[in-house]
């Protein structure tokens, strides 16, 4: 049955938000608990529900998205038949009403009739969960549903689940319908579909802010939430970077944090995510922070509540601080220098 399903997923979305963090990579790429992207949930859990053809709708700097999935072969997408798809928006100036642009879809209209699936899932690339969409199919054949949206806390997760052919005709019938996206159907209390939901009971955040990237972040630090996400049976995949281990050196001091591989620590971090390459440096104490990629933090510094992007420079002696409500962000590829924040 996982056969018959078809993945989508709309990686167009843009929050302003998650401005800081967006300025150089779409939403789907921002990276995620040390060593992930956004994008790895939703995709990792289509793969582990038997789902062989995932398309990817992106619209607006998806160059770093691209390199990050590249042909899928992480994601056991990499196949002669079937497969990973990108599809870019080629309406740039047209605007996100919601999740599943027929405008978009209707631009690339063959790969749905190509497509021997009988059912599509139509998904955000924003959130943050592990599900097994097996149940959900199941259930909108058992009970002769048009359209499932999978729900959490009674609160839609913006996933949707639809025939195939009903999707076609509604891509096909926009014009006259008035309807541009599956999210316009959803809203509209006189829709002619039927319209099932699925609660799904797991952990589940849609990242939608600064706030709540940084929250659902520092909810990793608890083990519970954890092992909700991070599961044996149906992991989350990424992509795979060869790097050595890291290096802890003498007088460092690491407490209840995630460290990526191939660091060097000579400071103290406490309840902190590291990505990978990171150098902090002697003296240097981060806490309630989360540092991206190949950032290079140096002697002497004190950092709170504070998000680094990637490639961020900061110099001896700078001290940073945000808030757990009001996280300070820093650019990626930026230098933070002791004088500048003086």
């Amino acid at each position: 049955m996982n056969n018959h399903l078809l993945g989508v997923i709309d990686a167009t979305t843009y929050h302003e938000g998650l401005d800081e963090l967006t300025i150089h990579r779409s939403l789907a790429a921002v990276p995620f608990a040390g060593r992930y992207r956004l994008i790895d949930f939703i995709l990792s859990n289509m793969v582990n529900s038997g789902i062989e053809s995932v398309a990817i709708f992106p619209k607006y700097q998806y160059r770093s998205l691209m390199d990050h999935l590249g042909s899928g072969k992480n994601w056991d997408l990499n196949r002669k038949r079937d497969g990973l798809f990108f599809f870019p928006s080629p309406m740039l100036d047209s605007p996100n009403n919601g999740i599943g642009s027929f405008n978009h879809f209707a631009a690339n209209i063959d790969y749905f009739y190509r497509s021997s699936q009988d059912y599509a899932l139509i998904a955000n690339c924003f959130t943050i969960f592990n599900m097994d969409f097996t149940p959900v199919l199941e259930r909108h054949i058992r009970a002769g549903c048009d359209i499932t949206t999978i729900n959490k806390d009674g609160q839609p997760l913006e996933i949707y689940l639809v025939k195939k052919s009903l999707l076609i005709n509604m891509i096909l019938s926009r014009g006259e319908t008035g309807y541009s996206c599956i999210s316009d159907i959803v809203s509209d209390i006189h829709h002619p579909y039927t319209l099932c939901t699925y609660e799904y009971t797991g952990a589940a955040v849609m990242v939608d802010s600064v706030q709540t990237y940084f929250h659902a972040s520092m909810d990793l630090l608890n083990p519970p939430i954890w092992k909700d996400l991070f599961l044996i049976e149906q992991p989350i995949f990424t992509k795979v970077k060869d790097e050595p281990p890291t290096r802890y050196l003498n007088g460092c001091s690491v407490q209840n944090s995630i460290v990526a591989n191939g660091c060097q620590i000579e400071g103290k971090v406490e309840n902190s995510i590291i990505s990978r390459g990171v150098k902090i440096g002697k003296n240097t104490i981060i806490k309630n922070c989360i540092v991206m990629q190949k950032c290079e933090i140096q002697e002497g510094c004190v950092l709170d509540s504070v998000i680094l992007d990637k490639d961020v420079k900061v110099e001896k002696g700078t001290h940073l601080s945000g808030t757990e409500t009001s996280p300070f962000v820093v650019r990626k590829g930026t230098v933070q220098g002791a004088l500048m924040n003086s």
